[in-house]
């Protein structure tokens, strides 16, 4: 951080600390509820999230070949191929905007093009398949199916867009990638042993952060309920290929990988999820300083007022993975309208402060912004055309 910004830092933290009113009951109780936001987050994201995902990211930073990164997310890599499987990641993953972005920043560091990584930082959350199912059960099938478009389709012109933006300076910085460090692991390992050996650590995060379904039966609900048994296994697995399949050396190597992006990322995180806390309170309570029955009056109709501080909001608002359905139950209930709804959903889940934070960290002030203006933009034009479509 420069010294600039320092300065700037501390002057807006003065300015927060000598003007706020700390003797106003709102004021009082938001600041609760921020640290009621950290705990939560805590106890149901980091463990069995946000650490897994860490180490899904030191492994790719440290064993993926940053050939194959270049080869199918890189400059030359098929434009259908790397956005293609960009865009339809999150299907398999059942992350948050949060837990998604040690993997987006592990990729990327080495060497995926701007477009293919945004484009998986934008899906990894958004189209996470329970969650488009619930959508389509909870709040209707025509929702359902515009959340699922709306995504992917983001993916790709997010992506696109961000490439053609940026192009130049990003072969610059997947020249430097591919010249910082020779690749490792591929003369140890057989390409078969590396397909199983991050399988079984992607596996361990799906598992792990499988969340309970509302509905007690079906597939996803016997899914959740043998997901402790199913994560064991495959930690059992994982430990037997370390010992068979890696030396002290590489074990190192991975694990101070991870801690790299660890000491990255978390701080950023808590840090974000604290201010939303304040604003916005836990997902499903009133206790922040802007309530949903607030929000719910702003956003209804079909305006494109209502469509764009929907996505505003639902781009700062944090939401733990499937709460955002519950939440949008509550906010049509009352009174908010279908395209702001799904200009929520659309923006919502693959945004939030605390994301916003770790992507400037990775991509810089410029890009970051790009990015954030190009979900609000058409999450507020889907929005808008749903709400026309859907009376």
């Amino acid at each position: 951080m420069s010294r600039f910004n320092k300065i700037l830092l501390f002057i807006i933290a003065f300015v927060a600390v000598y003007f706020i009113p700390f003797e106003s009951g709102l004021i009082q109780e938001s600041i609760l509820e921020a640290f009621h936001m950290v705990q939560y987050y805590a106890r149901e994201h980091v463990l069995f999230c946000l650490i897994p995902a860490f180490f899904v990211a030191g492994a790719i930073a440290s064993f993926l070949s940053k050939n194959a990164i270049i080869k199918y997310f890189g400059r030359e890599a098929k434009k259908w191929i790397a956005y293609s499987v960009a865009s339809v990641s999150g299907a398999i993953l059942a992350v948050c905007s949060c837990t998604v972005l040690p993997l987006f920043a592990s990729i990327y560091k080495t060497g995926a093009g701007i477009g293919p990584a945004t484009a998986f930082l934008y899906s990894g959350p958004a189209i996470n398949i329970l969650a488009i199912i619930l959508t389509a059960r909870v709040l209707g099938w025509q929702l359902g199916l515009a959340r699922v478009v709306g995504a992917v389709g983001f993916a790709f012109i997010i992506g696109i867009i961000m490439a053609t933006v940026f192009k130049e300076e990003d072969q610059a910085r997947q020249d430097r990638a591919m010249q910082v460090a020779p690749d490792t692991g591929e003369e140890k390992r057989s390409g078969l042993q590396n397909i199983f050996y991050f399988a079984t650590l992607v596996l361990i995060l799906i598992f792990l952060a499988w969340a309970e379904p509302e509905q007690a039966e079906g597939i996803w609900h016997t899914i959740y309920q043998i997901r402790w048994p199913v994560a064991v296994a495959l930690l059992a697995v994982l430990a037997f290929m370390l010992v068979k399949w890696f030396d002290r050396e590489e074990i190192s190597e991975w694990l101070d990988s991870t801690w790299e992006f660890t000491e990255m990322i978390t701080p950023l995180l808590f840090a974000g999820v604290l201010i939303a806390g304040f604003l916005m309170g836990r997902p499903g309570t009133e206790a922040g300083l802007i309530p949903e029955s607030l929000v719910a009056n702003l956003v209804g109709g079909n305006s494109l007022s209502a469509n764009l501080l929907a996505s505003v909001l639902g781009a700062f608002m944090y939401f733990a993975t499937l709460t955002e359905i519950p939440i949008l139950e509550g906010l049509l209930g009352l009174g908010m309208g279908n395209g702001p709804a799904l200009a929520l959903l659309l923006a919502g889940p693959a945004l939030s402060l605390p994301n916003m934070l770790v992507i400037h960290r990775v991509l810089g002030t410029k890009r970051t912004a790009v990015f954030i203006v190009l979900v609000v933009i058409m999450a507020t034009i889907s929005g808008m055309i749903y709400g026309n479509l859907v009376l």
